[in-house]
């Protein structure tokens, strides 16, 4: 199966700007771990995760908030490579699944 790519930006963006990486993963135990152990491997962290099942619970779309850098394009094509990892979708900062979390600080 392709796994399928997008940018909805192709702006450069300035360091210390988040960009927020919209992921469908097949759903089962393990997946969120591998995921957030490859950051993690590359000392480079998440901000914020939100993870939600589709369908009948088969799949899920996970969000990850991370801050823009030079070697996000490294560990995105790192990512896609990940069995469980069917899509990646990378938005602007302002998405609006973390902006609507904003407003329970």
């Amino acid at each position: 199966m392709q796994k399928s790519v997008s940018v909805e930006s192709n702006e450069m963006k300035e360091p210390g700007t988040t960009t927020v990486l919209e992921l469908t993963v097949n759903n089962h135990p393990g997946v969120m771990s591998h995921i957030c152990g490859l950051f993690s491997r590359r000392a480079y962290n998440v901000e914020g995760i939100v993870c939600i099942p589709l369908g009948n619970g088969e799949k899920s779309s996970m969000w990850l908030q991370v801050n823009e850098a030079m070697k996000l394009e490294q560990i995105v094509k790192q990512v896609q490579k990940l069995p469980d990892v069917l899509s990646v979708i990378r938005h602007n900062s302002g998405h609006k699944i973390f902006s609507q979390l904003e407003n329970f600080k």
